[in-house]
């Protein structure tokens, strides 16, 4: 009997191949610190980038482009209304919209500029990290417990371990049935559910988080691959390729005696040599 993460392994290849066939022209309106490596990340897994946040052109872009990426992670004044006249646009052109929204809960900017997004526009995903998600849960009425956010790294309490991952689980389960949409919180365990399927994927390094943007480019390409298959499949292939590129660089900087700067160079050049097989071969997720 093939089991459910058999199902979801075997679907891999296809949806790679529909993902690189399709070169999706992602929108980006995303951290200034980070969009260098956003673009090549995308560029790395079949995608084509579109960085663009002038509000006099972004309908236009929008309209053509395959999906929009909404990146909170350097406001202002103009990147919100940029965020907005998008997302509205997007809906109406019924174009998917994927939301990092980075340092929520830190905020009151923050946490009024991702629940407007969240409440007034369609997401098809949302991707952060789990304090970002939870402080979400909170905004949204599915948790009631305090959470105190760390910047826009995780806080030490919210980190998923085996111990905690089913319920951690759940309550990621309902959020997305109650926002209708895809969630993906990456962490060391990572999880991702759109709230009848729930998927724990334990692959990627430790040296990830000690690079500026991993977390953003993984945003960024889950773009690509949600607009080249479906939203939760195309989310796990993301999820799986940054992770096995991550320990892939890992591999070849220990080799090599170097540091976390190289890292960044070859977590970009695995994203660009992932295949189905090594997806396939050497994932490592489990049905909550």
């Amino acid at each position: 009997m093939i089991n459910n993460e058999t199902r979801l392994l075997n679907n891999i290849k296809e949806n790679l191949i529909k993902i690189k066939e399709k070169n999706a022209l992602t929108h980006c309106i995303t951290n200034s610190v980070t969009i260098n490596d956003c673009a090549n990340a995308i560029l790395a897994i079949g995608g084509s980038p579109f960085m663009a946040e002038d509000s006099e052109e972004l309908e236009e872009v929008v309209t053509i482009a395959d999906v929009l990426v909404i990146n909170i992670g350097k406001l202002s004044k103009d990147q919100i209304k940029a965020m907005k006249i998008s997302c509205k646009k997007a809906n109406e052109t019924k174009t998917p919209i994927i939301l990092d929204p980075v340092g929520v809960g830190v905020t009151e900017l923050r946490n009024k500029t991702t629940m407007d997004i969240i409440e007034n526009h369609d997401i098809t995903a949302i991707r952060g990290n789990i304090s970002e998600i939870k402080a979400i849960a909170k905004l949204s009425g599915v948790l009631n417990e305090s959470n105190t956010a760390k910047g826009v790294d995780v806080n030490a309490d919210d980190i998923i371990t085996k111990e905690n991952i089913k319920v951690n689980g759940e309550w990621m389960a309902a959020l997305a049935l109650k926002l209708n949409t895809v969630i993906l919180a990456s962490g060391p365990i990572d999880i991702l559910t759109d709230g009848k399927t729930t998927i724990a994927i334990n692959n990627g390094d430790d040296m990830m988080p000690l690079i500026t943007g991993s977390g953003c480019m993984l945003s960024s390409i889950l773009g690509s691959c949600i607009a080249g298959s479906n939203p939760l499949e195309g989310s796990l292939i993301a999820i799986l390729a940054m992770n096995l590129a991550g320990e892939k660089a890992r591999a070849k900087v220990n080799e090599k005696d170097e540091g976390t700067g190289s890292f960044r160079t070859y977590l970009i050049d695995y994203l660009y040599k992932i295949n189905s097989t090594i997806l396939i071969n050497e994932s490592n997720i489990m049905i909550l």
